[in-house]
């Protein structure tokens, strides 16, 4: 699931960088689609790994609760801080103080879900809010079947409102942006990661098995034809497809497996850095941006592809960096032990 985690975060960086220097991605691109829904994957990923982490150790109880918000807080906000100050820096712009104190809490989520300074941080706030479900569906999981049927009709319900009809397919997404963000309209895809860690354990998804889901998932990403503006994957059936192909995609990287040595390095440390290239790639842009654009004013004229290379190396160094000595620091800190332990290693 790091291999995933690892690639979803490298594509969303690959469509806002190539969206920015080249212009807009179609919904018809495989870049596209990726923008949108690598998003969706990182809420089935983490639904699916704290459901498999964490079905049998929390409870309902305020020393468990304090150890798995412990552990959540320590691992989403140093980061979210230092990316949400740095994006405000870079603005030069004096923030509204009401907004930065919602940022810096992780309530905007709740309150303000579309209000944020960092980009990509509304999906932070998103997983915020699912973290305060997450105990009381592992309860329901567990203890009352009834219940868990309840809360997944009305996900299923507010997802098919959303789909349905309070997107408009004529109107394009950013002027929708404060619909779409809605936490309500993602819960499908972390509650349904949830379900899909307590259905099997990871070994018992055999390689053919595996195999065939994320092809028949992977097809349905590449195939479903959709044009135009993003807004056109976001609603109606083609909303439905596309979580079908994501449900499928995660569930078959659900699998205690290695790839061969040349790529599984690569793709592991590419996982582990997944939270830090999300939030730090919109930055890493800007600088290197800026940079590029002073050589133009002394008189240097450069192809845009060179500010993206360069950035997408930068950016990749950096978050390799922010994990090693930033993030883990603060994972240490969470467990009051020195080393780190493979639950938390994973983005959530």
């Amino acid at each position: 699931m790091d291999y995933l985690r690892g690639l979803a975060a490298f594509g969303i960086m690959t469509y806002h960088y190539s969206s920015w220097s080249f212009g807009e991605q179609e919904a018809s691109s495989f870049l596209g689609r990726v923008g949108i829904y690598g998003v969706a994957i990182f809420y089935v990923l983490s639904g699916l790994t704290l459901s498999y982490i964490y079905r049998t150790k929390l409870q309902l109880t305020s020393t468990s609760l304090y150890i798995f918000y412990k552990k959540r807080l320590f691992r989403i906000f140093p980061l979210l801080w230092v990316a949400t100050i740095l994006s405000i820096l870079l603005s030069k712009r004096l923030p509204n103080p009401v907004d930065l104190f919602l940022n810096l809490t992780g309530l905007f989520g709740l309150i303000k879900w579309d209000i944020y300074f960092a980009t990509g941080a509304w999906s932070i706030g998103n997983e915020l809010v699912f973290y305060l479900t997450f105990p009381l569906l592992i309860f329901l999981l567990l203890n009352h079947k009834p219940g868990l049927f309840l809360v997944a009709l009305i996900a299923i319900t507010a997802y098919i409102y959303f789909a349905f009809h309070a997107i408009n397919l004529n109107i394009p997404l950013s002027k929708q942006w404060h619909t779409y963000t809605n936490p309500l309209n993602q819960f499908l895809f972390f509650g349904g990661g949830v379900i899909l860690g307590s259905i099997r354990k990871p070994g018992s998804v055999t390689t053919t098995q595996s195999l065939l889901l994320g092809a028949i998932g992977l097809i349905i990403f590449l195939l479903v034809p959709v044009y135009g503006n993003a807004v056109t994957l976001v609603t109606g059936m083609t909303r439905v497809f596309f979580t079908v192909s994501c449900l499928l995609l995660c569930y078959s990287f659900y699998r205690t497996a290695h790839a061969p040595a040349i790529f599984d390095k690569p793709l592991a440390l590419l996982g582990q850095a997944s939270y830090s290239l999300y939030l730090l790639h919109p930055i890493v842009y800007s600088i290197v941006k800026a940079g590029f654009s002073f050589i133009s004013k002394k008189g240097g004229n450069y192809p845009a592809a060179y500010a993206f290379s360069m950035a997408v190396i930068v950016s990749l160094i950096t978050s390799y960096l922010s994990y090693q000595y930033f993030e883990r620091f603060f994972i240490r800190l969470s467990h009051n032990h020195p080393n780190v332990d493979a639950a938390d290693q994973v983005r959530k």
